[in-house]
């Protein structure tokens, strides 16, 4: 399991008490390419969506390789947040790329112990490749709403996270960085730029199902608009979805313009 190697980690080396960063991503917005990213970091320890077999567990969604999430994680959020979101780690960050609706059903509370992130996509581009791999999302599987949601939840406790937009950061990969490292207040590392095409040490047993893509690249593809259109039958999601995305883009514009 993610939690007991993590834990092997630790017990070989001197457990500090981490920079705990979670990036609040939705499907297919580029947050493995920023995993892969902060995982380029020496001070960093890199995990791919530890919630993920609890929101499985809890939802019973049906994705793919659903029986494998299941066997290789901890199905309980609670011991998640517990034992790795908020426990040692021995390095002095340690980087959650994490679904926001992997959320469902957990007590928000360990947020104010955390560092967040939220990262967005325009929902056209992001529909369209979603539904390659899951035919009919409705608008709690995209995450939007629920960044929404997690987003002012965050304010009333005072924090004011950086939001990301995929475009944006494809636009200008170091700048955008640069920024958020600064934000976040951890040294900017150029090696966040670049790594090795291929399976990352760091993937969810879930990579071949989803990172195809990602594992071709070697670094921040520069930003493409695709051609393609969201099918008729996700129009309603599609503009749901929207509603959601815009104010959150306006949050993006600004980290941007003002970091």
């Amino acid at each position: 399991m993610l939690r007991c190697e993590l834990g092997e980690a630790v017990r070989n080396s001197t457990a500090v008490a981490p920079l705990s960063l979670c990036l609040w991503s939705g499907p297919r917005n580029v947050s493995t390419a920023l995993l892969y990213s902060f995982a380029r970091r020496a001070d960093t320890r890199a995990v791919d969506e530890p919630l993920y077999a609890h929101y499985l567990s809890v939802s019973g969604a049906d994705h793919p390789g659903r029986a494998g999430v299941l066997a290789a994680q901890d199905n309980d959020g609670a011991a998640v947040v517990r034992d790795l979101i908020l426990g040692p780690c021995d390095r002095p960050v340690l980087f959650m790329k994490q679904m926001t609706h992997h959320l469902a059903e957990l007590d928000w509370s360990f947020l104010e112990h955390t560092t967040n992130v939220l990262l967005v996509r325009d929902p056209e581009q992001m529909l369209t490749s979603l539904v390659k791999t899951i035919p009919e999302p409705d608008l709690f599987e995209t995450g939007l709403d629920t960044q929404t949601r997690l987003f002012r939840h965050l304010r009333e406790l005072g924090q004011d996270p950086p939001v990301l937009d995929a475009r944006i950061l494809l636009e200008d990969p170091a700048g955008v960085l640069q920024r958020l490292c600064e934000r976040i207040g951890i040294p900017w590392d150029p090696a966040m730029l670049s790594w090795e095409a291929g399976p990352r040490p760091e993937d969810g047993v879930w990579a071949p199902h989803w990172y195809a893509s990602v594992h071709r690249s070697t670094g921040f593809a520069p930003y493409r608009a695709k051609d393609e259109r969201v099918p008729e039958r996700l129009a309603g999601v599609l503009a749901e979805c929207r509603a959601h995305y815009h104010p959150l883009l306006e949050e993006a514009e600004r980290f941007v313009a003002t970091s």
